[in-house]
């Protein structure tokens, strides 16, 4: 009898998977058990003050107009749709986790696919506000949609907001259908212990009469490698039509063919940053250090090193076409993003997002957690910085002098960029109150594959 793993499942692991009972013990108790953690009621109560202040906000917005935000003509873009773009980025990288690796075969991945979808959902959710808070009248936004008009009046397919609302729609659904036929087994184990009659009400309506029957899981495998396919060309189409809002315009810094691929790399990058900051506390506070190991932060931290990487290599790219295309105007952009009015925005960006990471080269800092999370956070600001930057700093100097003006950001942009935050930890909170945070029958299924290895 060998003691060791299968190659493809010790390389991954630090130390022997849970057994299937001691895992199913653990993620389903975190459901069904008395809730009495203080830090989760002070969590939520917070979250739930700043969501309400979210939804009071935009009530306003739809009362008085976009007016309340410090936008103005040139400036006419800023942190509304720099929001949009940094919470779709955030909800690409959790697909990414879960479905490609889903079908590269990657078995690391079980331990933080969950929560990884988790964040996918409620930041895409997010991010499909803001293109409609920013339109002129917000509640005409169904006009983006091919419905039986009368007056035979269709979408205008050539405008950008028409290929968002498609494509944040497509993605939406994708990674919602994906998301929750992962959980139904899981949603069984939860309906069969529960001792509450409304607990095993919810949770019976919830598994969809999952019985664990043969043909059960050939349609579960079917249906997620279906949805897995599907998935991951949508991570890539939805950020490269976000890189195309921008570069179809002949503004100067938008109009570069660069823009698909660096929006796509910037928006794993930014998303593994999240995944890192969402399990890197859930690892801790509910003691999963035998399902989340050192093995996939290591991995993770790689990956955002990698990430990293690619980003650098488009900002550089950014300054090199800008000279090599001998164009006075993206020329004069470049300088002026470096050392104008927004310079510090620039740099600190640089800081965030190429400096900070590179110490993910070091082996300790990828195997410590608290190091982990604190780089995770500074790419986070650092890739909102970076948004702000793309849009701002290309906006508030045009090619005419006379077309120049300053972005002074209001009250309510500031409230519209932190009260969303809160609102996605209120949706997570509740997430990991009511539903099982980690994939308990993909556990379970490693431990049995490591079993019949041994």
């Amino acid at each position: 009898m060998s003691s060791r793993y299968p190659s493809n499942v010790g390389s991954t692991l630090d130390k022997k998977p849970p057994p299937g009972a001691v895992v199913t013990d653990k993620v389903s108790g975190l459901v069904l058990a008395p809730h009495r953690r203080w830090w989760w009621l002070g969590a939520f109560g917070f979250s739930a003050l700043l969501s309400l202040l979210f939804f009071s906000a935009i009530g306003y917005l739809l009362v008085t107009g976009v007016g309340i935000w410090g936008i103005n003509i040139p400036v006419a873009w800023a942190f509304a749709i720099t929001n949009y773009v940094w919470w779709i980025g955030i909800g690409m990288a959790g697909t990414f986790i879960s479905a490609a690796l889903l079908l590269t075969r990657q078995k690391w991945r079980a331990s933080i696919n969950r929560s990884a979808e988790t964040m996918t959902v409620f930041a895409v959710s997010i991010s499909g506000l803001f293109p409609i808070l920013h339109l002129g009248r917000p509640w005409f936004f169904y006009w983006l949609a091919p419905y039986p008009d009368i007056m035979n009046v269709w979408p205008q397919w050539r405008s950008v907001l028409v290929w968002d609302f498609f494509a944040i729609l497509a993605y939406l659904v994708v990674s919602l259908l994906f998301w929750y036929t992962g959980m139904v087994p899981d949603f069984a184990v939860i309906r069969d212990r529960a001792r509450k009659r409304s607990q095993q009400i919810f949770y019976g309506l919830l598994a969809l009469g999952w019985r664990g029957e043969a043909r059960h899981w050939r349609r579960l495998e079917t249906a997620t490698l279906l949805l897995a396919g599907m998935a991951v060309p949508l991570v890539f189409s939805v950020h490269s039509m976000v890189g195309l809002d921008f570069a179809e315009g002949i503004v100067p810094g938008w109009h570069s063919t660069i823009f698909p691929p660096f929006f796509v790399a910037g928006a794993l990058f930014s998303g593994f940053a999240m995944v890192l900051m969402l399990v890197v506390p859930l690892r801790s506070v509910f003691g999963l250090h035998a399902f989340i190991t050192s093995q996939h932060l290591n991995n993770m931290a790689k990956l955002l090193l990698a990430t990293s990487l690619i980003v650098t290599y488009s900002y550089i790219m950014e300054v090199f076409i800008a000279w090599y295309s001998a164009d006075p105007y993206e020329i004069a952009m470049t300088q002026n993003r470096m050392s104008g009015a927004y310079a510090p925005v620039y740099w600190a960006t640089i800081f965030c997002n190429v400096l900070v990471p590179q110490i993910l080269w070091f082996k300790r800092i990828r195997l410590n957690p608290i190091a982990l999370f604190v780089v995770g956070t500074v790419v986070f600001i650092g890739m909102w910085l970076e948004r702000l930057m793309l849009i701002v700093t290309s906006l508030y100097r045009d090619f005419l002098p006379s077309a120049w003006g300053m972005f002074y950001p209001t009250v309510w942009d500031w409230i519209f960029l932190f009260a969303p935050i809160g609102f996605f930890a209120m949706l997570f909170l509740l997430f990991i109150r009511f539903a099982p945070v980690t994939s308990m029958f993909e556990i379970r299924k490693l431990r049995s594959e490591v079993k019949n290895h041994e």
